[in-house]
C-alpha cells in the first residue's frame, strides 16, 4: 500500500523523476572518474618479506652480519614475530637470482590474535621498519612473500609499481633515474623508493706505462700471465689420485693477495733475471666501475620502483606521470613505462573493456529474444546504468578504489538488475495481454503483483553478499569490493526499478512503432554480425597443416621475398652492362689560327672494344641466374626451418599430454596416499613421494608452456602472419619413399648455385682478358680559319672547316691488367673447389641422413609392435596389483615411472625420425 501510495504521486511528475535519475546517474559518473583504481586489493599473508640492500659491491659475508642484525633486532623488540628467515645470493638452482649486496629476510609471525606491538599489518611493518633504521647503511622494503615473487616475476624486481626508463647511455640512465627517484619519494603513498644501482662497484684497475715496460724489455701479455697466475691461478701440472685426475693450480697464498699493495708490490720477472715490482711499470688503483647493464626487449633500461601504501595504485601512478611531465624532460631516445600491478590494472581494464561490452551485448540480444521487441529490450536495458549508479555510490562511501573484483561485482549485478526489470515487464505485458489497455492501470497492478519478487530477488542476493561485504577474514580484501558493489548497486537499483521503470513504461507505450517488421529484421541482423564480429575478433588458435604453412611462409616470408627483389635486382641491371664513357663536346673561341678571333667545336667519344661489352653482359646474365638460383635455396631452407619448428610443435604437445595423464595419475595416487596416511595405513613417506613425482611434473609442465610459446613465436615469424597458427594432428610421422641414390642430390640449388658460381669465375676471366684490347677514340672538329690560307685566299670568319679524329688506346703497360685475369683465374680454381665440396658433403650429409632414417624407422617400429603394447599392459597391472595390495607404492611408482617413460621414448624417437626426413626432404629437394 505505501508503495502505490507513493507511485501515484510519482506518476504525476514523470519528467521530473526521470532527470532525478539522470542527476543521480551523473553524479556517479563524475565520482567514478574521481575514484582510484587497483588490480586487485593488498592481501595479508601472513607474513612479511623484507628485501634487504646493503651497499653495492659488499661481499657476503657484510650481508649475512645485516641480517643477522636486523634478525636480532626483530626477535627483540616485536614479540609477534615466531621466527626470521634469510635468503642471500642465488641457489644450486638460480630460480631466484640476487647479487651479494641483497637479501631476502622472512619474517614468520604469529597469529593476529597473539598480536601486541600493533593491531594493523601497515602498523607493524612501519613500527619494524623504524626499528630497523638502527642498523646503518641498509636499506629495507617491506611486502608479502607471494606478491613480491609475482612482482619480480612480471617486471625484474620487487616492488609494486617499477618505472623503467630506455635509453643508451649508462651515465645518463643513472642521472634520470635518481632524478625520477626524488620525484617518486614526493608523491604521496609512494613509499619504499628503491633506484637500481648501475655504478659504484669497486674494481682493481690495472694500466700500463709501455715506455718503461719497453724499457725493461717486457711484454704486457708476460706481465698479464704473471698477474693472472698469482690472483687467479693457473694450471702447472697435473695430480693422479687413482683414476682421478686434477689439474695443480698455483697462486698467491690468500694472506698475499687480500689489499690493494699486495697488487702494486708483484714481482715481475725481467729478461736479465731480475724482478720489479708491477708498480714501476703500472698505475695500479682501485676505482669505481659499472655495476651491472640490464636489458629488456634488447634495449638498456634501468629500475626505479616504489611500494603502494596508503593510496591506490592509479591515483599514484596518475600523480607520478603528472610531476615527470612538468619536472623532467627526457632526451630524445630516451623514455618512460610503468609497470608492476599498474601495468595489470591496464591490462586488466583492457580485458575488460572487451568482455563487459560483449556481456552487455548479449543481454541485450537475449532480451530481444525474449520479448521480441528493440523498444522493451531498451525498456528492461535502463536498469543496467541505474544499478550502476548505487555500485559506484557505496564503493565511494566505504573509499573503495575501483578494482578487477569490482568489475566483476558490477557484470554480476548487471545481470540481477536486468532479472528483477525481466519480472516487472513480463507482467505488464501479462496484464496488457489479458484486455486491459490504459497504461497506468497496467502499471499500478503490475507493481502491485510483482512488488514482492522483486524484493526476494534483491534482497537474497545483497544478504547474501553481506557476509563477504562485512568479513575482516582471510581474502576479505578481495571480497569487500565485489560483495559492495552488488549490496549498493541493488538497494538503489530496486528502488529506482519500482519508480523509475514503471514510468519508463508508461512513456515507451505512448510513442508508436515506427519501425516495421522488416526494420526489426534488419536490427536482429546487425545484433547478429556484432556479435559474430565480437567473438572473431577474440583470441584464438587456428589448426593449419604442414603444407598449407609451408605455401603461407613462402607466399608472406619476408626472407624470401628479399631473395625475389633480388633477383629483380639483378635483371634491371642487366640494361647496365653496356657501360658507354660520357660524350665530351668541347669549344674554343680566340686568336687560334692568327691575329683574328676564330671558333672551334668538336665533339669525341672513347669506346671499349666491343668484346668488352659482350662479356659484361654475359657475365651479369650469369649473375642473374644465380640470384634466381638463390630464390631456390632460400626456399628450400625456409621449407626445411618450417618444416622442423611444425614438427617440434607438434612433438612438444605430445609430451605435455603425457605430462597431463601421468599428472592425473600422480593426483589420483596422492588422493589415496593421504587418505591412508589420514587413517594411519602408512607413513608420510608415501604422502612425500606423490607430492614430490606431482611437484617434478608441475615443473615439467611449466618448462614445457615456455618452450611452446617460444616455438609458436618462432612458427609466426616464418609465417609473418598476425593469426595465431597451431599445427593440426593428423600426421604425427612423417613419410619417406626413396633410395640411397646419392645422384639427387646434383639437382639441389645449394649445387646449382656453387655450379653458377664457377660459369661466373669463367665469364669473369673472359671479361679481363678481353680488357686486353685497344680502346677506340671517335672525334669530329668544326673551326673557322681567318686570313690568307695556304692557298693564297682570304678567307673570312663564316667559312667553317672540318675534320674528323679517330683513334685508338694502346694498353702498353697491362702488368695490372695482367693480374686481374691471373687472380680471376684463381676464383675459377676456388669456384670449382667449392663445387667438389659442396657436392661431396652433401652427399655425405644424405648417406649419413638416410642410414640415420633406417636405424630410426627400425626404433620407431618396435616402439608401436611392442614396447607402447606393453607399456599399456604395465600401467593396468600395476595399478591393479596397487589397489588389491599386491605391490606397495615404491613398486607401483617404478611401474608407472617405467610405463611413462616408454611413452616418451616413443615420442621422442618419432621426433628424431621427423627431423631425419625433414633433412632427407631438404636434401632431395622434395
Amino acid at each position: 500500500n505505501v508503495h502505490q501510495k507513493y507511485l501515484l504521486k510519482i506518476l504525476n511528475f514523470p519528467k521530473s523523476v526521470i532527470a532525478f535519475a539522470c542527476c543521480l546517474l551523473l553524479i556517479a559518473v563524475f565520482v567514478f572518474s574521481k575514484m582510484g583504481g587497483e588490480f586487485i586489493p593488498e592481501l595479508p599473508e601472513g607474513d612479511f618479506a623484507v628485501e634487504t640492500r646493503v651497499l653495492t659491491g659488499s661481499n657476503i659475508n657484510t650481508t649475512v652480519e645485516a641480517c643477522l642484525k636486523a634478525a636480532h633486532i626483530l626477535k627483540k623488540k616485536f614479540p609477534e614475530v615466531e621466527k626470521v628467515i634469510g635468503k642471500v645470493g642465488s641457489g644450486e638452482i638460480p630460480t631466484d637470482p640476487m647479487p651479494m649486496e641483497a637479501a631476502d629476510l622472512m619474517i614468520i609471525l604469529k597469529d593476529k590474535s597473539e598480536w601486541t606491538s600493533a593491531n594493523s599489518w601497515d602498523e607493524l611493518s612501519e613500527k619494524m621498519s623504524e626499528a630497523l633504521q638502527d642498523v646503518p647503511g641498509v636499506t629495507y622494503s617491506f611486502q608479502y612473500p607471494v606478491a613480491m615473487r609475482f612482482n619480480e616475476l612480471m617486471t625484474g624486481a620487487k616492488q609494486d609499481v617499477v618505472c623503467k626508463i630506455f635509453g643508451e647511455n649508462l651515465d645518463t640512465l643513472s642521472k634520470y633515474s635518481k632524478l625520477l627517484g626524488d620525484i617518486a619519494s614526493k608523491v604521496d603513498g609512494a613509499e619504499n623508493i628503491y633506484v637500481e644501482p648501475i655504478d659504484g662497484l669497486p674494481q682493481l684497475i690495472i694500466r700500463y706505462k709501455r715506455n718503461l715496460i719497453a724499457q725493461y724489455g717486457l711484454n704486457i701479455s708476460d706481465i698479464n700471465k704473471v698477474v693472472n697466475t698469482a690472483f687467479a691461478g693457473q694450471s702447472s701440472g697435473l695430480v693422479y689420485e687413482d683414476e682421478k685426475r686434477f689439474d695443480m693450480v698455483v697462486r698467491l697464498a690468500g694472506e698475499n693477495r687480500q689489499n690493494l699493495e699486495d697488487v702494486q708490490n708483484l714481482l715481475i720477472p725481467t729478461s736479465n733475471g731480475t724482478q720489479i715490482p708491477l708498480c714501476q711499470v703500472a698505475d695500479v688503483a682501485i676505482e669505481e666501475s659499472v655495476n651491472q647493464i640490464q636489458r629488456d626487449d634488447a634495449k638498456r633500461r634501468i629500475i626505479v620502483g616504489f611500494n603502494v601504501k596508503g593510496r591506490d595504485v592509479q591515483s599514484i601512478v596518475k600523480d607520478l606521470q603528472t610531476q615527470i611531465d612538468k619536472n623532467l624532460k627526457l632526451p630524445s631516445g630516451y623514455y618512460i613505462t610503468y609497470g608492476g600491478t599498474f601495468e595489470n590494472l591496464e591490462a586488466a581494464k583492457k580485458r575488460l573493456s572487451f568482455a563487459v561490452p560483449l556481456s552487455l551485448l548479449l543481454i541485450f540480444l537475449f532480451l530481444y529474444f525474449a520479448f521480441g521487441s528493440v523498444k522493451q529490450g531498451l525498456l528492461i536495458y535502463s536498469a543496467i546504468p541505474l544499478s550502476a549508479i548505487g555500485g559506484i555510490l557505496f564503493l565511494a562511501m566505504r573509499g573503495m578504489p575501483f578494482s578487477i573484483s569490482a568489475g566483476i561485482g558490477f557484470i554480476a549485478l548487471f545481470g540481477v538488475a536486468v532479472l528483477n526489470g525481466i519480472v516487472l515487464i513480463a507482467e505488464f505485458n501479462r496484464i496488457k495481454a489479458e484486455g486491459e489497455t490504459d497504461t497506468k492501470e497496467i502499471v499500478l497492478r503490475g507493481t502491485k503483483h510483482r512488488l514482492r519478487p522483486v524484493l526476494m530477488t534483491a534482497f537474497v542476493a545483497s544478504l547474501g553478499f553481506l557476509p563477504m561485504a562485512l568479513s575482516h577474514g582471510a581474502g576479505a580484501e578481495v571480497q569487500r569490493p565485489l560483495a559492495t558493489v552488488v549490496i549498493g548497486g541493488l538497494l538503489l537499483a530496486t528502488f529506482l526499478t519500482l519508480f523509475v521503470l514503471p514510468i519508463l513504461y508508461i512513456l515507451f507505450e505512448k510513442i508508436g512503432k515506427k519501425k516495421s517488421a522488416n526494420g526489426n529484421q534488419t536490427i536482429i541482423a546487425t545484433i547478429l554480425l556484432l556479435t559474430i564480429f565480437s567473438f572473431q575478433n577474440a583470441d584464438g588458435q587456428t589448426p593449419i597443416n604442414l603444407q598449407t604453412a609451408i605455401d603461407t611462409a613462402l607466399k608472406n616470408n619476408l626472407s624470401v621475398k628479399n631473395e625475389i627483389l633480388n633477383a629483380e635486382y639483378q635483371k634491371k641491371l642487366k640494361a647496365a652492362a653496356v657501360d658507354i664513357p660520357q660524350t665530351n663536346l668541347t669549344g674554343e673561341y680566340g686568336q687560334i689560327n692568327s691575329f683574328y678571333n676564330d671558333t672551334k667545336f668538336g665533339i669525341s667519344q672513347s669506346i671499349s672494344f666491343p668484346t668488352v661489352y659482350a662479356k659484361q653482359k654475359s657475365l651479369q646474365n650469369e649473375t642473374y641466374k644465380s640470384s634466381v638460383l638463390n630464390i631456390a635455396v632460400k626456399e628450400a631452407e625456409l621449407k626445411k626451418q618450417v618444416s622442423e619448428v611444425f614438427y617440434l610443435l607438434i612433438y612438444l604437445e605430445q609430451k605435455k599430454n603425457i605430462l597431463l595423464k601421468n599428472d592425473s595419475v600422480y593426483a589420483s595416487f596422492l588422493e589415496k596416499a593421504n587418505l591412508r596416511f589420514a587413517k594411519g595405513e602408512t607413513n608420510v613417506l608415501e604422502k612425500t613421494t606423490a607430492e614430490t613425482q606431482r611437484g617434478q611434473i608441475s615443473i615439467q609442465l611449466n618448462q614445457l608452456k615456455n618452450d611452446i610459446e617460444i616455438l609458436q613465436l618462432q612458427f609466426q615469424l616464418l609465417l609473418n602472419t598476425t593469426t595465431v597458427f597451431i599445427p593440426s594432428n593428423e600426421n604425427l610421422k612423417l613419410v619417406f619413399s626413396a633410395s640411397l641414390d646419392t645422384s639427387v642430390i646434383n639437382n639441389h640449388p645449394q649445387i646449382k648455385v656453387l655450379q653458377q658460381q664457377k660459369n661466373i669465375s669463367v665469364v669473369n676471366t673472359q671479361l679481363e682478358k678481353s680488357k686486353l684490347f685497344p680502346n677506340l677514340y671517335l672525334g669530329y672538329n668544326n673551326q673557322s680559319i681567318q686570313g690568307a690560307g695556304a692557298d693564297n685566299v682570304l678567307y673570312a670568319k663564316s667559312y667553317r672547316f672540318n675534320s674528323v679524329q679517330f683513334g685508338l688506346g694502346v694498353p702498353l703497360f697491362f702488368g695490372s691488367q695482367k693480374g686481374k685475369i691471373n687472380s680471376s683465374k684463381m676464383l675459377e680454381l676456388i669456384s670449382a673447389n667449392n663445387y667438389q665440396l659442396g657436392l661431396q658433403t652433401m652427399k655425405t650429409e644424405y648417406e649419413t641422413a638416410f642410414r640415420n632414417y633406417q636405424m630410426q624407422l627400425q626404433t620407431v617400429k618396435y616402439f608401436e609392435d611392442n614396447a607402447l603394447q606393453n607399456a599399456n599392459t604395465i600401467t593396468k597391472t600395476a595399478n591393479q596389483q596397487f589397489a588389491n595390495g599386491d605391490i606397495n607404492y615404491l613398486e607401483w611408482t617404478m611401474l608407472i615411472n617405467n610405463a611413462v617413460s616408454i611413452q616418451s621414448n616413443y615420442t621422442e624417437a618419432v621426433k628424431k625420425l621427423n627431423q631425419t626426413i625433414i633433412q632427407l626432404n631438404f636434401l632431395t629437394s622434395k
